[in-house]
């Protein structure tokens, strides 16, 4: 009996709690996440009405769908490209997607145009940290241990601010790992996990290349194949 009435009282209190959350909530964060209405209800039920912890559940959410899909093939999607205010610097982008439906779609054409624009203002080299070549790789591990040593760490101490030096390393040249140039709290990644998550399909970027005029060459990044099956 006491079973029964804890799961009828715990029952009430969440259909209180979703009672409590209003249509222009869902609406609101909706507008904020792209995220689909159910989700965001739901979002703003588990984080009891707080926005921005129902945008942090929201992109777990993301994460946790794009891993899911993660090895799916990804052999449509689009080439778009962004030419920098006064035609100084122009990027070419290819972003993959699993159907040519969702290639066509607004959601899909917005991700290309951000990410487009953010390679312009943020001078990637790479678009994942796999893609960095051992030569790169080597050359800053070995700066940053020189520099840590120089310091007077011991050499053990020094390895581990290696370590961190290379996240950082990261961040600054791969593309994924890099703060999204219009929300600094979440990544490129994880604006990418956020779509496929919306879209309910595999989202990858192929290659890219950017150009800006009066340098002497140009960045052009092409991502490592990674093992994919269809679904």
């Amino acid at each position: 009996m006491q079973e029964i009435n804890y799961v009828e009282g715990f029952v009430k209190r969440m259909s209180t709690t979703m009672a409590n959350i209003s249509a222009a909530q869902v609406k609101d964060l909706r507008e904020k996440t792209g995220a689909p209405m159910m989700d965001c209800k739901q979002a703003l039920t588990e984080a009891k009405g707080d926005m921005e912890q129902a945008v942090v559940i929201l992109r777990k959410k993301g994460v946790s769908v794009a891993a899911k899909k993660a090895t799916r093939v990804t052999s449509e999607g689009a080439v778009t490209s962004y030419i920098h205010a006064g035609g100084k610097i122009g990027v070419l982008l290819e972003v993959n997607c699993e159907s040519d439906f969702v290639a066509r779609t607004e959601d899909f054409k917005e991700l290309a145009h951000d990410i487009a624009m953010h390679i312009a203002a943020s001078d990637p080299k790479y678009v994942r940290k796999e893609d960095v070549t051992e030569a790169d790789f080597a050359r800053e591990k070995e700066i940053f241990l020189a520099q840590a040593v120089a310091s007077g760490k011991p050499q053990n101490i020094a390895e581990k601010m290696v370590t961190g030096k290379m996240e950082k390393f990261y961040e600054e040249v791969c593309l994924l790992e890099q703060p999204f140039i219009k929300d600094q709290t979440m990544s490129i990644a994880q604006l990418i996990a956020a779509k496929i998550g919306k879209l309910g399909e595999n989202i990858s970027v192929r290659r890219f290349a950017r150009f800006k005029v009066g340098d002497a060459g140009e960045t052009v990044a092409v991502t490592k194949p990674t093992e994919q099956k269809a679904e």
